[in-house]
């Protein structure tokens, strides 16, 4: 337990952290992958250079010492970044070293400022909220690894089918190279993919939803290739894309992930997906549709037009199986032959007049999932049609952040 005095000392740094956080944590980023650049095998190389880990782990600390009397209340979130760490395989050996180059970050920045009192404050709080990530992260690992088919750090998985979903979105089905079982998971959960990428000196890792429902003997990825081939954004989709054929390996950790349907739940459920935002979505309806084939389902798709539509073949045979499901497709910019097809029922964007006029029901559940600007808008537009927050469920591809704070340029899957 943290002392009185080592709390008013913590709290009096917040206004600081509110003005000075993310130099502070640009600085502890900087610094840590100086003098530890095997970390670098580690950390998403996208998220660092387009600012959003900075960003999240500010808002992480700003939160800690907020709340640095109570820590119980951000178990929730220290939860869901702790699922990232164990899909990226963070131990509990990284946070002495993290711990260190925080403290010095945070001297560094805000120079005769950090009195000793302050570092010696800090220092004795980051310890027990290290503690915190890493007793929640052992039992994350032990159970991802003593579950039937489950295993524990980076494991081969061979490339058994490439299918291409739209003109931007390709799946990449994957079996265990050992011939083992793939465990179950939870519909809406991700996985890391790690490998070399030709010409890079590090290693790669990025996360992707699972966009199939679970049982299956294989585990599907859907992916966007970005357009930025040689930029941070597009390196991994595009070397996925242009590189990577059947027969060929990944390496993946265990699902992980908090984002997830709930199936004994009764209620009515509206997906809403923004582009690629449609991959953990379409997971969730599918085990809907397996286990609770009477549920009231309403899957609102949007993308730009048809031909960056993907699953829409999947998403109509779910016709066949659920008996009360209503699917939409919005097209901001539909093409001749979506006019001509008309397979769309709204062109431009979702807005609040339309899901007022078109939802079924005020008591569902509201599963949003695609781009920070499509989330911005979706929530926004639930809240002023009364919808409570305990029923609008959403994630952000890559770390976690606040619609608030969230840089404008950020990263989606990929």
């Amino acid at each position: 337990m943290l002392s009185q005095k080592t709390i008013d000392i913590i709290k009096s740094t917040v206004p600081v952290l509110e003005v000075s956080g993310t130099e502070i944590t640009s600085v502890f980023y900087k610094n840590l992958f100086t003098n530890h650049p095997e970390l670098l095998n580690v950390f998403n190389h996208t998220n660092q250079q387009k600012g959003r880990q900075q960003t999240a782990l500010a808002n992480t600390v700003l939160a800690a010492a907020q709340n640095i009397d109570k820590l119980e209340t951000i178990i929730p979130v220290v939860k869901q970044i702790a699922q990232k760490h164990r899909s990226l395989l963070v131990k509990a050996e990284h946070y002495p070293i993290v711990g260190q180059h925080l403290l010095g970050a945070i001297k560094e920045v805000l120079g005769d400022a950090a009195t000793e009192e302050i570092l010696g404050a800090w220092g004795e709080a980051y310890g027990i909220i290290a503690q915190v990530f890493i007793d929640i992260e052992k039992e994350m690992y032990n159970e991802a690894a003593t579950q039937e088919g489950g295993w524990s750090e980076f494991k081969e998985f061979t490339v058994i089918n490439k299918v291409e979903e739209s003109d931007v979105i390709t799946s990449f089905y994957l079996k265990p190279k050992d011939g083992s079982s793939v465990p179950t998971f939870l519909s809406g959960q991700y996985i890391t993919v790690r490998s070399q990428i030709p010409g890079e000196e590090y290693l790669s890792n990025r996360q992707y939803s699972l966009s199939d429902s679970p049982g299956k003997e294989y585990f599907r990825i859907s992916v966007k290739r970005e357009a930025e081939e040689n930029q941070p954004l597009g390196k991994f989709s595009n070397y996925l894309h242009n590189q990577v054929n059947v027969g060929d390996s990944l390496e993946l950790t265990a699902p992980a992930g908090d984002f997830t349907i709930n199936t004994e739940n009764a209620s009515d459920v509206v997906f809403l997906s923004g582009g690629v935002g449609i991959t953990p979505l379409i997971s969730m309806a599918k085990s809907i549709a397996t286990s609770q084939p009477n549920r009231q389902v309403s899957f609102i798709s949007a993308s730009r037009n048809g031909k960056l539509q993907a699953f829409e073949n999947e998403l109509n045979e779910l016709k066949k199986q659920l008996a009360n499901y209503n699917l939409t497709f919005v097209y901001e910019n539909p093409s001749e032959e979506d006019l001509k097809n008309n397979n769309f029922k709204k062109q431009g964007y979702i807005d609040t007049e339309w899901l007022k006029n078109n939802m079924k029901s005020n008591n569902a559940d509201y599963y949003v999932c695609g781009p920070v600007p499509f989330l911005k808008s979706i929530i926004t537009s639930l809240k002023e049609l009364g919808i409570k927050d305990t029923q609008i469920h959403y994630e952000f591809f890559g770390p976690s952040m606040s619609l608030d704070t969230e840089p404008k340029s950020q990263v989606t899957q990929g």
